[in-house]
């Protein structure tokens, strides 16, 4: 996979930025809610699955526009490590609690004994879908997929299929 996911999380943030938020400013900086993330799933290289990997999220306070800063540390059972920063877009689906979220997130990878990525430099893009409960909690099926987005010679990327559970918190 190329940048796809990265392309339509910002086409979507774009669109929802001028649908929902330039009345007040288009990035005009607002509150968000701060959220704790961890996240389980199945590492995937080449359509074939090699291990499982755990990540940490936290989701900062403030947004500008439906930007939210996010931070994300993951390791794999294969010894590799992702840490990156990045942006994060909710988008409500209607009013019963569902959403689509969305992420772009570059970062440091280290490939411990698991496959070359083709360098350090690595660009975290996810697409998810999700509900949240009465309690702030938020249940979500994630698909991502890392890449150096062609800046190195070797840009094989890696994706990742993931349960994710966040809360929000003050």
């Amino acid at each position: 996979m190329d940048g796809t996911l990265a392309t339509i999380y910002l086409i979507a943030g774009v669109f929802d930025m001028g649908a929902t938020h330039c009345a007040t400013g288009c990035l005009a900086r607002q509150d968000a809610d701060r959220r704790l993330t961890l996240q389980a799933g199945s590492v995937l290289f080449q359509d074939a699955a090699i291990g499982d990997e755990l990540y940490l999220g936290y989701d900062l306070r403030q947004a500008r526009g439906p930007f939210q800063p996010t931070l994300g540390l993951s390791v794999s059972d294969l010894g590799d490590t992702w840490i990156g920063l990045g942006v994060k877009t909710r988008f409500e689906i209607g009013h019963e609690g569902w959403f689509a979220e969305g992420s772009v997130m570059p970062g440091y990878h280290d490939a411990g004994t698991g496959p070359d990525l083709g360098g350090s430099f690595q660009i975290r893009s996810s697409l998810g879908l999700g509900y949240e409960f009465d309690n702030g909690g938020a249940l979500s099926l994630l698909f991502d997929h890392r890449s150096n987005a062609d800046t190195q010679s070797l840009n094989p990327g890696m994706e990742t299929i993931s349960i994710r559970y966040s809360m929000a918190f003050d």
